[in-house]
Order: structure tokens, then sequence, then C-alpha cells
């Protein structure tokens, strides 16, 4: 699993040191999550009396920093690691990837089909990633080993797994490799339920208060909207985090998880995320109840 990479600051504003509320975020090192948060990071959005920084670490990483510490006072997660850390956060109602008919894929050196998985063991990119409870939807039996996301299409390449559950720009890349995509689980999931698959989202520390809860929310929704005001410039931005991935598959792979419904998720969206969490409760795969409430 990844390290913490260096912390970021960007002061927002100038305003005399006592006034200013300090705020951390923590995010992933992906070109997506780099483009939401454009705005801040860049100076380019400013609250008076706040100042951002910025730290940057892998997925499953944060869901554990943000259920074992409440570390960050924003924080990226997986919608399945919310219910482990809901007393601490709330959810924001920007900032979430969601799929519409798409996500995460299980991929593998030679081809097999889904009925098959259960013969195989799959490297998962954590326990507490949306990807995980999606897989565990589908065929709780599944025998699992969790492998940093990164690591997981050059340890099917080395056969060291005959496949693997990829997410992040890996979702467009595994066939450069040579591997084959036995399942998509938001194309599974659309099929099952209907609705679009909510993978992560934006978690706020509920310690900070309803008034900077809700300022700090609605900065990033500007710095969400700024990106998108300003597609060039943020791609260029982002084109840094982008792993193996060309302009062009960078801007694709953006486009697929910033756009609309991640200024707002929409009642429907907000709804497949309750779906997605108390399912995962009713299975047993998640033994907390989720209580979810979104700040605006």
């Amino acid at each position: 699993m990844k390290g913490l990479l260096p912390t970021v600051s960007t002061p927002t504003t100038e305003v005399a040191a006592t006034a200013v509320h300090d705020i951390s975020i923590a995010h992933s090192p992906d070109s997506d999550d780099a483009f939401m948060f454009y705005g801040l990071a860049t100076n380019k959005v400013r609250v008076p009396g706040y100042r951002f920084t910025h730290t940057l670490c892998d997925i499953e990483t944060l869901n554990r920093r943000a259920r074992e510490e409440a570390f960050y006072d924003v924080t990226a997660i997986s919608f399945h690691a919310y219910p482990y850390l809901q007393d601490n956060y709330a959810l924001m109602g920007c900032g979430g990837s969601v799929g519409e008919g798409y996500g995460p894929m299980i991929v593998s050196m030679k081809p097999l089909q889904p009925d098959e998985l259960g013969k195989i063991r799959i490297a998962i990119p954590g326990t507490l990633t949306t990807a995980y409870l999606a897989l565990k939807i589908f065929n709780p039996a599944l025998e699992t080993a969790v492998v940093p996301f990164d690591q997981i299409i050059p340890e099917i390449v080395a056969g060291n797994f005959d496949a693997g559950l990829i997410i992040h720009e890996g979702q467009l890349t595994y066939s450069s490799s040579g591997l084959y995509r036995v399942l998509d689980l938001g194309v599974w999931w659309r099929e099952q339920t209907g609705m679009v698959l909510p993978l992560g989202g934006n978690a706020i520390r509920r310690s900070l208060g309803a008034d900077s809860m809700h300022i700090v929310t609605k900065a990033v929704h500007d710095s969400i909207q700024h990106a998108l005001d300003n597609r060039e410039a943020a791609l260029e931005y982002a084109m840094q985090f982008a792993r193996d991935l060309d302009a062009r598959l960078a801007n694709r792979f953006v486009s697929m998880y910033v756009n609309d419904r991640t200024l707002d998720y929409g009642p429907d969206g907000r709804a497949a995320i309750k779906k997605l969490l108390e399912l995962g409760h009713e299975r047993g795969i998640i033994p907390i109840a989720p209580r979810i409430d979104f700040i605006d």
C-alpha cells in the first residue's frame, strides 16, 4: 500500500492568521480528483477566512485513515467505507464519482466467463473500496487478495493472479496489457437495479460545525465548477496525475467521473448510494447500518 505523498500547501486567502480556518483536504493522486480540485489547489477558487492544504494518497489508505483517526477535514472515500466513519463524517452533496453503466472491472490474462470466477483468486484494491463491495454483492463466495491498485495489472501479467478487480485509469488501459474483460460491475449493477453505481465521494468532518461544513462544501462545489468551466487548463493540470494515459484518454477518463453528477448526485444518484449501502448491510457485508446524510 502506498504511503502518503508530500503535503501540498495552497493558501487561498491573505486574511490575518488569527482569522484563518485551516482545512485539510485529502484525495487520490488521480487525474479525475486532480481535475476536481484544480480550482482550490491552484488558488483559482478562494474562500475568505479559509486556507486549504492538500494531501494526495491512495483511496484505500484514505478509507482506513478516516475510519481509524478522522484525520482530515475533507477526505475522498469509497462509499463502501462510509458506514464505518459516519459518526465523525457526513457526505458532501458534491464531489462524487458515479458509474453511468460502467465501473470497476474484473480482468484476466485469458478469456473467462463470470461463472468461472469462483475457481480462481482475484486481486482486489482493498476491502473498503466500493469495487470490493460490488464484487461481494455479485458473488460473496469469491476468493480475493488485497494488492495495491496500481500493481493489480502487473501482478496479473506476471502470472501471480488469474484475475484482478481494477479501478481508476486501468479501466481504460487494461487491454494494452493483453488482458480480457470478464465483468464490468457497473454494467452488472445497472442490469440488476436499473441504477447508476456510486463509487466514491467526499466526506467532511462533523466537528468543523455546521457553518464551516457548508462553506467548505460550497468551496469544493465551486472548484469542480471552475474545472468544468475551464476544462483545457484543468486537464493540463490533471495530466501530471494521469498514469499511463495520453491526453485523449485522460480527457475520456475525467469525463467519465467528473461531470454534472459530480456537482450534484441528483435524487437518483442519492437513492443509488442508499441502495448500495443498505444492500451491503442486508447481505452481511457491512456490519453497521448506514445512516446517510448530505451537506449541500
